[in-house]
C-alpha cells in the first residue's frame, strides 16, 4: 500500500484534524480516514436529525438516549463512506479533491473495506439494540436507501435529494423511539430536514462543479448553474416553513414559531454570505450546519416539551 509522503498528504482538502490523524499509524489513519474520522461534520450532520426527533417529541428525560445516539451516527455515517467509496473508487481517482481517499489511492484494499464496512455496522447495531422495536424498525427501513445513494450521482441531477431521504432518516427513529402518534408533525419535521440537506449538500458540491462536469457526475450545483444561491435559498425556506408546520402541529401558538427564528436567521446568514465561486467559502458554510443543528435542537427541546397534547 502506499503511504501518504507528508502530513500535508493526509486526506482531501476539507480534512480536519490533521494532527490527530497523523498520531495514527498506517493501516489504522487509512481506515480512520475511509469512515471520515478526520471530517466530524458528517456525523453532525447525521446526529442533528436524530436528536431533533427526540427534543419535538417530547424526550426531555431522555438525554441519555439523544448522547447515545452520537456514536451511532458516528458508525453508520463511517460506514455509509466506506460503501460510497467502494462504489466510487474509479470515480475519485478522477477527481482532484478526491484521488487521495483511502481506496482510490490504493492505500485500503477493496476486500478490506467490506471487512471494515461490516465492523462499523456491527457497532451500529449495538446502538440499534438499544432501541425499542419500532424503532428498529424505522432504522432498518433505511438500508435499502442508504444502498442505493451512491449510484443516484449517475443518474439523477439531483442526488442531494436522495442524499436528504438517507441523511435525515434519524428524525424518524428518534421520533419513534419517544411517541407513535402526532404523524404529521413528524412528516413535516422530516421534510424540513430533507430539503435542509439538499440545500447544504448543493453547497458542499460547489467545491467539485469543475472535476464533477469532466467525469460526468451529476449534483444539484451543476443543475442550478448560476443560480446556486437561490436554489440554496428556497431550499432554506422550505425547511423552516415545514419545521413552522412541525411545531405547529404540536403547539398551535405563534409563540412556538419564533423558536424558529434563530433557525431562519441562521440559514439567512449562509444563503446571503455564500461566494459560489469559492470552495473554502463554501466549505465554511457547509461547516456552519454543525452550529446550525445546536440552534435548531433547542428550539424542538423548547416547543416539545411546552407544549406537547
Amino acid at each position: 500500500m502506499n503511504e501518504p509522503s507528508s502530513l500535508a498528504d493526509l486526506g482531501v482538502p476539507d480534512t480536519q484534524h490533521r494532527g490527530l490523524v497523523s498520531l495514527l499509524p498506517e493501516p489504522y489513519r487509512s481506515y480512520a480516514m475511509l469512515a471520515r474520522f478526520d471530517r466530524p461534520i458528517g456525523w453532525w450532520l447525521l446526529f442533528w436529525p436524530c436528536a431533533w426527533g427526540v427534543l419535538l417529541a417530547g424526550g426531555e428525560e431522555r438525554w441519555g438516549l439523544v448522547f447515545w445516539l452520537l456514536p451511532g451516527a458516528i458508525a453508520m455515517r463511517g460506514a455509509g463512506c466506506v460503501l460510497n467509496d467502494i462504489v466510487d473508487a474509479d470515480l475519485d481517482r478522477k477527481v482532484a479533491r478526491t484521488a487521495n481517499r483511502p481506496i482510490a489511492s490504493g492505500r485500503v484494499s477493496v476486500q478490506a473495506a467490506w471487512l471494515w464496512l461490516g465492523a462499523l455496522c456491527l457497532a451500529g447495531l449495538v446502538v440499534l439494540l438499544h432501541l425499542r422495536w419500532q424503532a428498529q424498525l424505522v432504522a432498518l427501513g433505511s438500508l435499502a436507501l442508504v444502498a442505493a445513494y451512491p449510484f443516484m450521482k449517475r443518474i439523477t441531477w439531483w442526488p442531494q435529494a436522495w442524499l436528504g431521504l438517507v441523511f435525515t432518516w434519524g428524525a424518524l427513529v428518534g421520533w419513534v423511539e419517544i411517541r407513535g402518534d402526532h404523524l404529521e408533525a413528524l412528516a413535516a419535521l422530516y421534510a424540513g430536514c430533507i430539503v435542509w440537506c439538499m440545500g447544504y449538500d448543493t453547497i458542499y458540491a460547489l467545491q467539485d462543479r469543475e472535476d464533477d462536469a469532466l467525469v460526468g457526475v451529476r449534483s444539484s450545483a451543476l443543475r442550478l448553474g448560476s443560480h446556486v444561491r437561490a436554489g440554496v435559498g428556497v431550499f432554506y425556506v422550505l425547511a423552516v416553513a415545514f419545521w413552522a408546520l412541525a411545531f405547529w402541529a404540536l403547539r398551535p401558538d405563534w409563540v412556538a414559531l419564533v423558536a424558529l427564528a434563530p433557525v431562519a436567521l441562521h440559514l439567512g446568514f449562509q444563503v446571503v454570505t455564500l461566494d459560489t465561486d469559492s470552495g473554502e467559502n463554501a466549505l465554511a458554510r457547509f461547516r456552519s450546519n454543525r452550529d446550525l443543528g445546536l440552534v435548531m435542537a433547542l428550539a424542538c427541546w423548547v416547543v416539545g416539551n411546552a407544549g406537547v397534547i
